[in-house]
């Protein structure tokens, strides 16, 4: 079986090291659990979500509350969003 594509496996894989998602099967990128488990504990993990995540409001304040930082890898709709800038 492919770790890289077992949710459960990355899903506890990035709430130990959210850069584990670095290594996490494309569509598991895409998936918004496991990419706001990732975010809780590594903001800078918003640069290894698919891109459709990283125009997600939600997913982007997740990512900025942890890390201002992580506002970089944020869709550019969303970096002239108020409320995320006044989090980040």
């Amino acid at each position: 079986a492919d770790l890289k594509a077992d949710r459960e496996v990355m899903l506890a894989a990035v709430q130990q090291d959210g850069g584990s998602l670095l290594w996490a099967a494309d569509g598991l990128k895409a998936d918004r659990e496991v990419v706001l488990a990732a975010l809780r504990q590594d903001g800078h993990s918003l640069r290894w979500a698919a891109d459709g995540l990283k125009a997600d409001r939600e997913v982007v304040l997740a990512a900025v509350q942890r890390d201002g930082g992580s506002l970089r890898w944020a869709a550019d709709s969303l970096k002239a969003d108020r409320e995320v800038m006044l989090v980040a």
